[in-house]
């Protein structure tokens, strides 16, 4: 796939349990195989200075150490895995030169274009990042029915404890982006949601965005933090943050 989409969509969390709290927010994510951007509008660049862009730096390893799709090649040849013939980033672009993904996505296709893996990629406030494998038991093609479970193992928030685990839906088609992930720790947890459609990206679209959203994801970890002092207002319970997972990958 040659061309960027861009996303324009908003995302849902809601909390589960004693203490509730709830948001929905707009946000631009972009969707592309990085290796293949040479259609890309004037104001995207990869791996340089932009309005919008895309750094290998960003994904595929530790924030700031990535290595892009070489990462995730290697993640499904060392689990013997497939979807390597066409892996697509679902992520928030730099803007300004900034970014902050709270949870981006490699989408790992095979020949006949059927998504097969996908590695969710979460980073937490603190500079630390853990992925995902999600993938059908028998690595059949997932579906929007399919529900993918993982265990929780990676500090996201510091009011939610490190137990229970993750459901994940996936809705990929050509016109839009559904993506549901809903966190069960006893009565517990947390919604979050990824929904919108999937346009062609220009120069248009980037300078839209630049004046609807002109901080980019900086904006994103302001509504973060924003939203954690809100949870200590009402009484949530702050968690001390333990060491990172040693597996940077896990099921």
């Amino acid at each position: 796939m040659k061309g960027i989409d861009h996303i324009q969509g908003h995302t849902f969390h809601g909390r589960k349990g004693a203490v509730e709290n709830a948001f929905r927010y707009s946000i631009d994510y972009v969707l592309c195989d990085p290796t293949q951007v040479s259609s890309a509008p004037g104001l995207f660049s990869k791996d340089r200075f932009n309005v919008m862009g895309l750094m290998d730096a960003d994904h595929g390893g530790a924030p700031g150490q990535g290595r892009g799709v070489d990462w995730a090649l290697d993640v499904l040849r060392e689990n013997d895995l497939p979807g390597a013939d066409n892996i697509q980033l679902l992520a928030q672009p730099r803007f300004w030169g900034h970014v902050f993904n709270p949870v981006s996505f490699w989408l790992c296709h095979d020949r006949q274009d059927q998504l097969r893996v996908v590695i969710a990629e979460v980073t937490n406030t603190f500079g630390q990042r853990h992925s995902y494998l999600c993938h059908r038991d028998d690595l059949g093609p997932i579906t929007p029915r399919d529900e993918i479970e993982a265990t929780k193992i990676f500090y996201v928030s510091p009011f939610q404890r490190i137990e229970g685990g993750y459901t994940f839906r996936f809705d990929i088609t050509a016109d839009r982006i559904g993506i549901w992930i809903d966190y069960t720790n006893g009565n517990q947890g947390l919604i979050a949601t990824l929904v919108g459609k999937r346009t062609r990206l220009t120069n248009r679209s980037i300078l839209w965005s630049a004046l609807r959203r002109p901080f980019g994801s900086r904006r994103v970890q302001a509504l973060i933090h924003w939203q954690a002092l809100k949870l200590w207002w009402k009484g949530a319970k702050y968690l001390v943050r333990p060491a990172p997972p040693v597996d940077e990958v896990s099921r």
